[in-house]
Protein backbone atom coordinates (compact mmCIF):
# COMPACT_ATOMS: atom_id res chain seq x y z
CA UNK A 1 0.00 0.00 0.00
CA UNK A 2 1.36 3.57 -0.86
CA UNK A 3 0.89 6.37 1.43
CA UNK A 4 1.48 10.08 1.00
CA UNK A 5 2.94 11.57 4.05
CA UNK A 6 2.58 15.59 4.46
CA UNK A 7 4.49 16.13 7.75
CA UNK A 8 7.01 19.40 7.79
CA UNK A 9 8.68 18.59 11.00
CA UNK A 10 11.48 17.03 10.09
CA UNK A 11 12.05 15.14 12.94
CA UNK A 12 8.25 14.09 13.46
CA UNK A 13 8.22 13.43 9.58
CA UNK A 14 11.71 11.12 9.37
CA UNK A 15 10.40 9.10 12.79
CA UNK A 16 6.54 8.11 10.52
CA UNK A 17 8.45 7.58 7.14
CA UNK A 18 11.07 5.23 8.98
CA UNK A 19 8.26 3.74 10.83
CA UNK A 20 5.54 2.87 8.10
CA UNK A 21 7.98 1.38 5.63
CA UNK A 22 9.10 -1.03 8.59
CA UNK A 23 5.77 -1.83 8.58
CA UNK A 24 6.17 -2.71 4.85
CA UNK A 25 4.39 0.31 3.34
CA UNK A 26 5.39 2.52 0.22
CA UNK A 27 5.99 6.13 1.49
CA UNK A 28 6.42 9.58 0.26
CA UNK A 29 6.79 12.44 2.25
CA UNK A 30 6.58 16.02 1.31
CA UNK A 31 7.33 18.83 3.70
CA UNK A 32 4.42 21.40 2.53
CA UNK A 33 0.90 22.02 0.76
CA UNK A 34 1.96 22.99 -2.23
CA UNK A 35 4.28 19.85 -3.19
CA UNK A 36 1.45 17.76 -1.49
CA UNK A 37 -1.09 18.93 -3.83
CA UNK A 38 1.35 17.91 -6.66
CA UNK A 39 1.80 14.68 -5.26
CA UNK A 40 -1.77 13.77 -5.12
CA UNK A 41 -2.40 15.32 -8.67
CA UNK A 42 0.27 13.06 -10.15
CA UNK A 43 0.63 9.92 -8.22
CA UNK A 44 -2.10 7.23 -6.81
CA UNK A 45 -1.84 6.91 -3.69
CA UNK A 46 -3.97 4.42 -1.34
CA UNK A 47 -4.30 7.21 1.62
CA UNK A 48 -2.76 10.54 2.66
CA UNK A 49 -1.60 11.13 6.39
CA UNK A 50 -1.84 15.53 6.57
CA UNK A 51 -0.77 17.67 8.85
CA UNK A 52 -3.08 20.48 9.31
CA UNK A 53 -0.11 23.38 9.67
CA UNK A 54 2.02 22.96 6.51
CA UNK A 55 4.07 25.84 4.82
CA UNK A 56 3.00 27.12 1.74
CA UNK A 57 -0.63 25.66 1.80
CA UNK A 58 -2.40 24.45 4.45
CA UNK A 59 -3.53 21.29 5.14
CA UNK A 60 -7.06 22.61 4.91
CA UNK A 61 -6.40 23.49 1.62
CA UNK A 62 -5.15 20.77 0.59
CA UNK A 63 -7.87 18.71 1.95
CA UNK A 64 -9.92 21.17 -0.01
CA UNK A 65 -8.17 20.36 -3.20
CA UNK A 66 -8.76 16.88 -2.55
CA UNK A 67 -12.26 16.98 -2.40
CA UNK A 68 -13.45 19.57 -4.89
CA UNK A 69 -11.97 16.92 -7.59
CA UNK A 70 -13.67 13.89 -6.18
CA UNK A 71 -10.54 12.06 -5.25
CA UNK A 72 -12.08 8.75 -2.72
CA UNK A 73 -8.35 9.47 -1.78
CA UNK A 74 -8.63 7.98 2.69
CA UNK A 75 -7.33 11.11 4.67
CA UNK A 76 -6.03 11.02 8.17
CA UNK A 77 -5.81 14.50 9.68
CA UNK A 78 -2.71 15.58 12.00
CA UNK A 79 -3.49 18.06 14.63
CA UNK A 80 -2.39 19.98 17.67
CA UNK A 81 -3.43 19.19 20.90
CA UNK A 82 -5.23 22.41 21.65
CA UNK A 83 -6.67 22.40 18.17
CA UNK A 84 -10.16 21.60 18.32
CA UNK A 85 -11.56 23.46 16.22
CA UNK A 86 -9.36 22.48 13.55
CA UNK A 87 -10.61 18.74 14.22
CA UNK A 88 -13.36 19.64 13.98
CA UNK A 89 -13.10 21.84 10.59
CA UNK A 90 -11.24 19.28 9.12
CA UNK A 91 -13.39 16.60 9.92
CA UNK A 92 -16.66 18.82 8.42
CA UNK A 93 -14.50 19.42 5.04
CA UNK A 94 -13.85 15.86 4.59
CA UNK A 95 -11.41 14.51 6.66
CA UNK A 96 -11.78 10.60 7.30
CA UNK A 97 -10.12 10.55 10.68
CA UNK A 98 -7.55 12.85 13.27
CA UNK A 99 -4.81 12.35 15.24
CA UNK A 100 -3.52 14.37 17.89
CA UNK A 101 -0.02 15.14 18.35
CA UNK A 102 2.00 13.61 19.98
CA UNK A 103 0.69 9.95 19.23
CA UNK A 104 1.75 6.67 19.29
CA UNK A 105 3.01 5.06 16.14
CA UNK A 106 1.21 1.91 16.63
CA UNK A 107 -2.21 3.53 17.24
CA UNK A 108 -1.46 5.16 13.74
CA UNK A 109 -1.13 2.52 12.26
CA UNK A 110 -3.66 0.32 13.53
CA UNK A 111 -5.92 3.84 12.77
CA UNK A 112 -4.25 3.51 8.96
CA UNK A 113 -5.53 -0.33 8.96
CA UNK A 114 -8.83 0.46 10.25
CA UNK A 115 -9.64 3.47 7.62
CA UNK A 116 -8.43 0.96 4.74
CA UNK A 117 -10.70 -1.32 5.62
CA UNK A 118 -13.45 1.16 5.70
CA UNK A 119 -12.27 2.73 2.20
CA UNK A 120 -12.48 -1.01 0.76
CA UNK A 121 -16.26 -1.79 2.24
CA UNK A 122 -14.55 -4.60 4.71
CA UNK A 123 -15.81 -5.03 8.30
CA UNK A 124 -13.54 -7.99 9.24
CA UNK A 125 -9.90 -7.23 10.16
CA UNK A 126 -8.72 -9.97 8.72
CA UNK A 127 -8.90 -11.17 5.09
CA UNK A 128 -9.28 -14.40 3.95
CA UNK A 129 -9.59 -16.35 0.48
CA UNK A 130 -9.83 -20.08 0.23
CA UNK A 131 -7.56 -21.32 3.03
CA UNK A 132 -5.82 -18.51 2.61
CA UNK A 133 -5.94 -15.68 5.82
CA UNK A 134 -4.02 -12.61 5.68
CA UNK A 135 -3.63 -10.65 8.65
CA UNK A 136 -2.39 -6.72 8.22
CA UNK A 137 -2.42 -6.30 12.12
CA UNK A 138 -0.01 -8.74 13.02
CA UNK A 139 1.25 -8.70 9.30
CA UNK A 140 1.16 -12.80 8.73
CA UNK A 141 -0.29 -15.42 6.40
CA UNK A 142 -1.63 -18.48 6.96
CA UNK A 143 -2.54 -21.49 4.52
CA UNK A 144 -4.61 -24.61 6.40
CA UNK A 145 -3.17 -22.90 10.00
CA UNK A 146 0.50 -23.29 8.64
CA UNK A 147 2.17 -19.90 8.57
CA UNK A 148 3.72 -18.73 5.45
CA UNK A 149 6.54 -16.59 5.21
CA UNK A 150 6.45 -13.69 3.16
CA UNK A 151 8.63 -10.89 1.87
CA UNK A 152 7.33 -7.43 2.53
CA UNK A 153 6.58 -6.96 -1.22
CA UNK A 154 4.97 -10.56 -1.94
CA UNK A 155 2.56 -9.53 1.43
CA UNK A 156 1.97 -6.05 -0.34
CA UNK A 157 0.68 -8.10 -3.14
CA UNK A 158 -1.09 -10.53 -1.78
CA UNK A 159 -3.08 -8.08 0.33
CA UNK A 160 -4.11 -5.68 -2.82
CA UNK A 161 -5.13 -9.24 -4.56
CA UNK A 162 -7.02 -10.66 -1.52
CA UNK A 163 -8.70 -6.80 -1.07
CA UNK A 164 -9.70 -6.79 -4.91
CA UNK A 165 -10.69 -10.40 -5.64
CA UNK A 166 -12.57 -10.65 -8.96
CA UNK A 167 -11.03 -7.55 -10.45
CA UNK A 168 -8.02 -7.49 -12.32
CA UNK A 169 -5.09 -5.06 -11.43
CA UNK A 170 -2.49 -4.24 -13.81
CA UNK A 171 1.20 -4.46 -13.23
CA UNK A 172 1.09 -0.55 -13.03
CA UNK A 173 -1.14 -0.59 -10.20
CA UNK A 174 0.97 -3.16 -8.40
CA UNK A 175 4.09 -1.15 -8.80
CA UNK A 176 2.08 2.07 -7.62
CA UNK A 177 1.08 0.83 -4.34
CA UNK A 178 4.84 -1.43 -3.68
CA UNK A 179 7.29 1.41 -4.87
CA UNK A 180 7.68 5.16 -3.08
CA UNK A 181 9.55 7.56 -5.12
CA UNK A 182 13.15 6.52 -3.65
CA UNK A 183 12.49 3.08 -4.85
CA UNK A 184 14.20 1.27 -7.61
CA UNK A 185 12.07 -0.93 -9.73
CA UNK A 186 13.29 -3.38 -11.61
CA UNK A 187 11.65 -4.33 -14.87
CA UNK A 188 9.97 -7.64 -14.15
CA UNK A 189 9.89 -6.94 -10.59
CA UNK A 190 6.00 -7.79 -9.85
CA UNK A 191 6.32 -10.87 -12.33
CA UNK A 192 8.75 -12.18 -10.11
CA UNK A 193 6.58 -11.46 -6.60
CA UNK A 194 3.54 -12.57 -8.13
CA UNK A 195 5.79 -16.42 -9.31
CA UNK A 196 7.06 -16.64 -5.67
CA UNK A 197 3.66 -16.02 -4.56
CA UNK A 198 2.18 -18.57 -6.70
CA UNK A 199 5.09 -21.49 -5.89
CA UNK A 200 4.62 -20.49 -1.95
CA UNK A 201 0.38 -20.82 -1.71
CA UNK A 202 -0.44 -22.87 -5.03
CA UNK A 203 -0.10 -22.33 -8.90
CA UNK A 204 -3.43 -21.59 -9.18
CA UNK A 205 -4.09 -18.96 -6.65
CA UNK A 206 -3.44 -15.89 -9.28
CA UNK A 207 -3.99 -15.62 -12.73
CA UNK A 208 -2.46 -14.01 -15.56
CA UNK A 209 -4.62 -11.96 -17.69
CA UNK A 210 -2.23 -11.27 -20.92
CA UNK A 211 -1.94 -7.99 -21.82
CA UNK A 212 -3.96 -6.94 -19.02
CA UNK A 213 -2.78 -7.91 -15.22
CA UNK A 214 -3.11 -10.31 -12.92
CA UNK A 215 -6.32 -11.65 -10.72
CA UNK A 216 -7.55 -13.73 -8.17
CA UNK A 217 -11.11 -15.52 -9.39
CA UNK A 218 -13.97 -15.32 -7.07
CA UNK A 219 -14.27 -18.48 -5.07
Amino acid sequence: MRILLVEDDKALGHGIHLGLRQAGYAVDWVQDGVMAETAIDTQDYDMAVLDFNLPKKSGLDVLDHVRSEAKPLPILLLTAKDAINDRIVGLDRGADDYMIKPFDLDELKARIRALMRRSSGRTMPVLTYKDIVLDPASYTVTQKDNIIELSTREFAILQLLMENVGRVLSRNRLEESLYSWKDEIESNAVEVHIHRLRKKLGADLIRTIRGVGYIMDKE
